[in-house]
């Protein structure tokens, strides 16, 4: 017989804590104000709180061990694929992979002019309204006090827990935390540093991955077995890996409480990765007073389908506007800073954002922080950029909702399909581009470049197929005088003004009959 909430506080003393509690709520009741069951049944009841819906833009700091050497992605794996540009580096700059391993370089982040606080006010500038730390990564490299590896940042590298400086910083500007994991590939992805040279004079003799004491990090032996290929699947990764996978997450959740959290990838190792979710959102319906606040992403669409979570696109976009909400991750360069590393413009950075939000999705954006922590110069660029356009155009972007279509324009006979990896296949925006947002009656119509004479929005005219109806009144925002307007059966023209405020892009306001 199930025990009642009272039974269960008398049978335990009294003691129980709003996290035991949901845990105990994970296995024995049913998907109601937030006692989620660890089975993809009970998680269909999960729908996106309206917080996301309405934030629009998050900021995430892709950030640690690997960010001390300044070298781009995938350092820790790549230093040991002989041939590789990483390797090629390490060797020159560090020695040899059996001498000198990635365990030995950790220590070198040192985050000396990390300033959580400072950054997390220029985000929030930025406009974003929800802020996302690296947890951890493939490298197996707890960035919080972690109680289940001595690998992590407290007791090495900066010697600070990273998660909580940053979560202490995003809840004092107000915004909403989350955190990123990309750990449960980390058994195969670190099988390389069990290798050797295959040529040259240090051929056959073996990285220190295969030295048994730092097993905690490298894996043990077995995973060696996986070679230099990465297969992005489960296939072959221990149970007992599995299991310590879900007590490191649960160790995150208990102790953070995120609003957010990231999966590089699906949804892993199924009852395991059930149970993490639904502990996930449990305990946001304990810190909520019953309603899960708790988004959770997977970039597998099979996941997301019917509620369980939000569904991401890795560096890629929707080609149409998304029944469900969803986001794009992507970054300002590489994920893992990289010395000299050239970066997509402010521009480039605001027609994403708004071609995402025409579509029913959130932008997601990484700035890589180097070993120092403090944002480089070019960094500082983009992001004032940012902040400029956002602070005369946010009003269209937060807390909207998409149109009957979300776009005029060149652009949108360009056709893509949603998924990964796709954003380079748009096309640069031009003025002739329009994205469409709404809020009640009020339509939002960004014009993507600054027209030279007149602003024509085609999807608005009276004879349009999408039916707009008559136009009350037009704005440009950033601009408090009169504009001269006109709609006719073409479309809405809207004359510029003499001086330009814009080169990235401006914001019709049109408010509708």
């Amino acid at each position: 017989m199930a025990l009642n909430r009272r039974e269960l506080l008398r049978w335990m003393g009294g003691a129980c804590s709003a996290l035991a509690l949901s845990r105990f709520a994970t296995a024995q009741a049913p998907a109601q104000g937030g006692n989620f069951l660890a089975t993809r049944e009970s998680l269909k009841g999960y729908r996106i709180p309206d917080w996301f819906r309405d934030a629009k833009f998050g900021i995430w700091a892709h950030w640690g061990p690997q960010s001390a050497i300044e070298d781009g992605d995938w350092y820790a794996r790549n230093m040991y694929m002989q041939g590789s540009d990483q390797y090629k580096y390490h060797v020159e700059h560090y020695g040899h992979p059996s001498k000198v391993g990635y365990k030995d370089l950790v220590n070198n982040w040192k985050a000396a002019k990390w300033d959580s606080e400072h950054l997390m006010g220029l985000y929030k500038k930025a406009g974003a309204k929800y802020f996302v730390s690296m947890g951890v990564h493939h490298d197996n490299f707890d960035l919080w006090n972690s109680k289940y590896t001595r690998w992590n940042a407290v007791n090495m590298g900066p010697k600070k827990d990273v998660v909580g400086l940053w979560r202490k910083a995003a809840r004092n500007q107000g915004l909403r935390f989350g955190v990123s994991e990309h750990l449960w590939i980390s058994y195969k992805w670190w099988s390389v540093s069990h290798g050797a040279d295959k040529t040259g004079p240090l051929a056959g003799v073996s990285y220190d991955g295969i030295d048994p004491q730092y097993a905690d990090l490298y894996h043990d032996a077995d995973c060696a077995r996986f070679g230099d290929k990465l297969d992005w699947n489960e296939d072959g990764i221990p149970e007992s890996w599995r299991r310590h996978y879900l007590d490191r997450m649960t160790d995150l959740i208990d102790k953070y409480q995120p609003d957010f959290l990231y999966t590089d990838g699906h949804l892993p190792f199924e009852e395991y990765g059930l149970k993490m979710v639904a502990h996930l959102y449990n305990v946001s319906a304990q810190l909520h007073g019953g309603a899960t606040e708790a988004v959770y992403t997977s970039k597998e669409q099979t996941d997301c389908s019917i509620g369980t979570c939000l569904l991401d696109h890795e560096r890629g976009v929707s080609g149409l506007i998304s029944a469900n909400p969803w986001q794009t991750d992507t970054c300002i360069g590489q994920w893992h800073y990289k010395r000299g590393q050239q970066y997509k413009t402010a521009k480039k950075v605001i027609d994403l954002l708004v071609d995402i939000v025409s579509k029913n999705g959130n932008l997601l954006l990484n700035f890589p922080l180097p070993n120092s922590g403090e944002l480089d110069f070019e960094e500082m660029t983009v992001l004032e950029g940012i902040t400029t356009w956002m602070a005369v155009n946010s009003e269209g972007i937060y807390a909207s909702r998409p149109w009957k279509i979300y776009g005029d324009g060149p652009s949108t006979k360009v056709k893509i399909e949603a998924g990964n990896f796709n954003e380079d296949k748009r096309t640069d925006f031009t003025a002739e581009d329009v994205r469409f947002t709404t809020k009640g009656s009020t339509l939002y119509a960004f014009v993507m470049g600054w027209p030279e004479k007149e602003a024509v929005v085609n999807a608005l005219g009276l004879a349009s197929a999408q039916n707009p109806g008559k136009i009350r009144k037009v704005e440009l925002l950033g601009y408090k005088g009169e504009l001269k307007w006109k709609q006719d059966e073409a479309g809405l023209k809207v004359e510029m003004l003499a001086e330009k405020i814009s080169d990235v892009g401006i914001t019709l306001k049109v408010v509708l009959a």
